[in-house]
């Protein structure tokens, strides 16, 4: 019989012991650790561990828990435990571009990103044929200020009702108000050309071609209430030339925007991603 994966991840004040009395009492549960890392942050003193191991079959997560708890207790640990045998959910957010929603879409169909898109929802109709096609619920929600507290609380209902475990912007062309980043923090991921704050607004490919920039890059993120200034977990960068066109740059973007995107919502899924402070601690 298989037994059962999880991952344990944790964080705390940096003291000497934690490692040895998790993994002790990992040991104690039957559990066997396949993968194991951890970053002492100097600056801050956090201490940031990812355990990923497998237990008896049967075992339920909520037995680690209380396995754990004395060793949580006494070291003030703020832990989390995925278990893998539940598949992750995500709510996908998409405007008129789709190249993002696409490229994750075709992941999750091969299998390197294990996922289920529980629903996908726009400002637009133009990814409803997608979402057929898919077999995943379409919602087209128009945003105006009139409508945008009612279109969030709308969002943050079914992320409720869907047990959704994460939120992703597909290039999703709407700002989040304050109160719906911080109702998601830590659970919902933006993606955006690396171009800012130089080149803002509209067209940021064709401007960075006016000024004749040498690199391309795109940012994943987590989603605070500071404009594209989350945690970030992704970064990837394209060389460019003189002799390629605007419609080149935006080719290139649209490329690199997929890649980091799926990348940062694949480690964000295997809990490789931990907040600290204003950064991200990347297991990868």
């Amino acid at each position: 019989m298989t037994d059962q994966a999880f991952i344990l991840t944790l964080s705390s004040r940096d003291q000497p012991g934690i490692v040895a009395a998790v993994t002790t009492e990992l040991a104690d549960a039957g559990a066997n650790i396949a993968e194991s890392a951890q970053f002492w942050d100097r600056q801050s003193d956090r201490f940031f561990l990812r355990i990923a191991f497998t237990a008896p079959q049967g075992t339920q997560r909520d037995a680690l828990e209380r396995q754990l708890a004395p060793v949580v207790s006494r070291f003030d640990l703020k832990t989390t435990i995925a278990d893998l045998s539940r598949m992750p959910r995500i709510v996908l957010l998409v405007s008129k571009f789709d190249h993002a929603l696409l490229h994750l879409l075709y992941q999750i169909r091969v299998g390197w990103l294990r996922a289920e898109i529980v629903a996908i929802v726009s400002n637009h109709e133009d990814s409803r044929r997608t979402a057929e096609y898919e077999g995943v619920p379409f919602h087209h929600w128009p945003v105006t200020r009139e409508t945008k507290a009612e279109q969030e609380e709308k969002l943050l209902t079914l992320v409720r009702e869907s047990d959704a475990d994460l939120v992703v912007l597909a290039r999703y062309m709407q700002v989040l108000s304050d109160n719906l980043s911080r109702r998601l923090s830590g659970k919902i991921i933006n993606i955006h050309h690396s171009f800012l704050p130089s080149f803002k607004g509209a067209k940021p490919y064709h401007q960075a071609h006016e000024r004749g920039v040498k690199l391309i890059g795109a940012t994943a993120h987590y989603v605070t209430a500071d404009l594209d200034e989350g945690p970030i977990i992704e970064q990837e960068t394209e060389r460019v030339t003189h002799a390629m066109s605007p419609d080149d740059f935006v080719a290139v973007g649209r490329d690199v925007e997929s890649r980091v995107l799926a990348r940062a919502v694949k480690m964000h899924l295997e809990q490789r991603v931990m907040i600290n402070g204003h950064r991200t601690v990347v297991f990868k």
